[in-house]
């Protein structure tokens, strides 16, 4: 989960050396930080949260293949 939301997230911004993702596991459910470039933010995040609603898609499908719950939370 951690690298699919790296490269999303790195093909997305004009920073890719500054994306940041932390991944921290529970049982059943994973907690993944996306952090940018302050400068970035609005390509991560999109117009009306778009892209980041479409990020949030493909790593909830990507999860319910192992059977997780997978939250993305995009941080400053």
């Amino acid at each position: 989960m951690k690298k699919l939301v790296e490269i999303l997230a790195r093909s997305l911004v004009d920073y890719p050396d500054k994306v940041e993702v932390n991944q921290v596991e529970g049982e059943k459910s994973i907690i993944l930080e996306l952090r940018v470039d302050e400068d970035d933010m609005g390509k991560v995040i999109g117009k009306q949260g778009k892209i980041a609603k479409a990020m949030r898609t493909v790593v909830k499908a990507a999860a319910a293949k192992e059977g997780k719950r997978v939250v993305l939370e995009i941080i400053k």
